[in-house]
This record gives C-alpha cells, structure tokens and sequence, in this order.
C-alpha cells in the first residue's frame, strides 16, 4: 500500500493505458465532435463514429456547417467517455487531430457497411441503415489524432486510498509539472 493523495491537483498522472483506450474507442460508438467556427467560437455536436485503423470515421451530410468549418480549418477534437459501456463510468479522451472530407465512392464503399454494423448488431437494422446513409450529399469524415488526452477515473479513486502501485501512474503533463507550480507560487502557495 502505497500513501493516498494529498489532493487532485495532479490528475494527469491517471491516463487510460493504451489498452483501455482501444477498448473504450472500439466499444464505444458516440462522441463529441468539436471544431472551430469561422469567428473562432468553438462548438460541437454529438455524433456517431466508427474507430478502425487509428483514426475516427463519422459521417454527415455537405450541407452541415461543421463540413465547411473543416475545409477551411481541418483542427478538430473528439471526445469519447466510458458512461454507457461496459468500463463504467470514469473514464474519458480528448483525441486532437485533422479532419479530411471524403466524398469518393471507395471510402463510401468500405465505410457505410462497417458503419451501420458498428452501430446495429441486427444485420436486417444494419442494411436497412446502410441504405439510408448512400444519399446525395453524404460526406465521410476521417479524423487523424496527433495528440491524446485521457484520464482513468479509477487509478484516481485508487490512488486516494493508497492502493494504486506508482508504476501504474503516468507522467506528469505540463500542466501538472509546469503550469501548477507556476500558479501556486503566483498565489502564493505550495503544493502539498
């Protein structure tokens, strides 16, 4: 048994481990999706997604604002939590990456039959949904991450009880090893 933590000042030492991540995006099918409007506001909508390959695949009609905010700008974010899985609770990742649109017939192809089934174990629901996703103005998203942001919920529990082992926790990020000092000594204060 390790001491329990002092204080959850320090929470980036709690990431998912990259297992725990494959498993929450592979059994997980909502997200949310966040881009920048043309002023700058950020805003987003939750929306389905398919995990294959390292990237996310989603799917919306041309005409949606989110379409043309990422032709002019593709930096995106996703953010996926473990609430309705069977993780349970506590459990979250913020994935930044570049969004590319995709409006040729061979994405379509292998994306809409591996979409539908991903989102409808009843064979007969997936068809009929993968007919209704071949319209006109239909456009598939493919989000790259360059960065990941996670947190895991129960090391954190387990850590405040002093059971979980140190080498399960992370490295502290920047904003833990950098940032929080820096604001403790500009109000005045130590970390416990």
């Amino acid at each position: 048994m390790t001491e329990p933590v002092e204080s959850y000042e320090q929470v980036s030492v709690y990431n998912l481990e990259d297992e725990d991540r494959e498993k929450l995006l592979r059994h997980h099918a909502e997200c949310s999706f966040i881009w920048s409007t043309r002023d700058g506001w950020p805003v987003g909508v939750i929306m389905s997604y398919l995990w294959q390959d390292g990237r996310f695949w989603l799917t919306a009609g041309a005409h949606r604002h989110r379409i043309s905010a990422v032709r002019r700008d593709p930096r995106v974010s996703i953010v996926v939590t473990s609430t309705g899985t069977k993780l349970g609770p506590g459990k979250s990742l913020t994935a930044k990456g570049r969004c590319s649109v995709h409006e040729d017939a061979e994405t379509k192809a292998w994306f809409y039959p591996a979409f539908a089934k991903h989102l409808h174990k009843d064979e007969k629901m997936a068809r009929w949904f993968q007919e209704f996703l071949d319209s006109p103005l239909r456009v598939v998203l493919e989000v790259v991450p360059e960065k990941w942001i996670t947190y895991d919920g129960e090391k954190m529990a387990l850590d405040s009880v002093g059971k979980l082992p140190p080498e399960r926790r992370g490295p502290l990020k920047s904003a833990d090893a950098e940032r929080l000092p820096r604001e403790l000594e500009r109000r005045g204060r130590e970390h416990r």
